[in-house]
């Protein structure tokens, strides 16, 4: 697929799916090349398991603007568990407004979305690698942004552990799950109550293109009281028992 055809498919895919107010000729030139950048260094570094392109604008681009709608302006964002990318670099390809910090665990794959959105030229964005359950007890992080995303990191009650301290009070925390997240939200209930959290909203939407069809569950909760100290906890006691 050459640049105008990704561009031509891109903005059609976007209008389809609802995102009209987003399409930018000059920003979807980015994620081809972003798409281009990715696939060429996945290569010798596991990024991605998703290789056709029609499949990485459908499953990792359009699937990481789902959460945009979410996003005030000139919020301050947090993507815990950032992988390859998804979704703080396209995100920050259409949303230069937003500061946002890509957190993983994983320094390779932090260095390489970090080198990545310099590429692309993402404005107000930064890149750490650490350890989520332990950057959440310092001062500089604790509650300390607008909204917190994740996609694909955990059960919902173990990422709820991990996100929501991060969380200002007022802000919200936006959980990207697959089409059975309903299931794990039953489940973490109790577990987003006590760091502090309500759910607010429950979305589901199905992402069509070009033969791809992904359903998908945006789950919302809001930040109303504060995290108890001692959450969240080390990692070995959130996976031996959840809470």
């Amino acid at each position: 697929m050459d640049l105008k055809e990704f561009v031509d498919f891109f903005d059609t895919i976007m209008a389809h799916n609802g995102f009209s107010h987003l399409t930018d000729e000059s920003k979807s030139r980015k994620l081809y090349f972003l798409m281009q950048h990715m696939l060429e260094i996945n290569k010798s570094m596991n990024l991605t398991a998703i290789k056709e392109e029609k499949a990485v604008a459908v499953r990792h681009f359009l699937d990481s603007l789902t959460v945009e709608p979410f996003l005030p302006k000139n919020a301050k964002i947090l993507d815990v568990g950032c992988g390859a990318g998804f979704p703080c670099l396209p995100i920050g390809i259409f949303r230069p407004d937003l500061a946002i910090t890509a957190l993983d665990s994983t320094e390779k794959r932090v260095r390489y979305v970090e080198n990545t959105a310099k590429l692309l030229e993402i404005p107000h964005f930064c890149a750490i690698s650490a350890r989520a359950e332990e950057l959440a007890h310092e001062c500089a992080h604790r509650e300390a942004y607008d909204v917190v995303t994740a996609r694909a990191v955990a059960a919902l009650p173990t990422l709820a552990e991990l996100c929501l301290p991060f969380v200002r009070l007022g802000g919200t925390f936006v959980a990207m799950k697959a089409k059975r997240g309903d299931e794990e939200l039953s489940a973490a209930a109790r577990a987003i109550a006590r760091l502090g959290g309500e759910v607010i909203d429950v979305k589901s939407i199905v992402l069509e293109a070009g033969g791809e069809r992904d359903e998908r569950l945006l789950i919302e909760a809001k930040k109303t009281k504060a995290t108890p100290k001692d959450l969240p906890r080390a990692w070995a006691k959130i996976l031996k028992k959840p809470l």
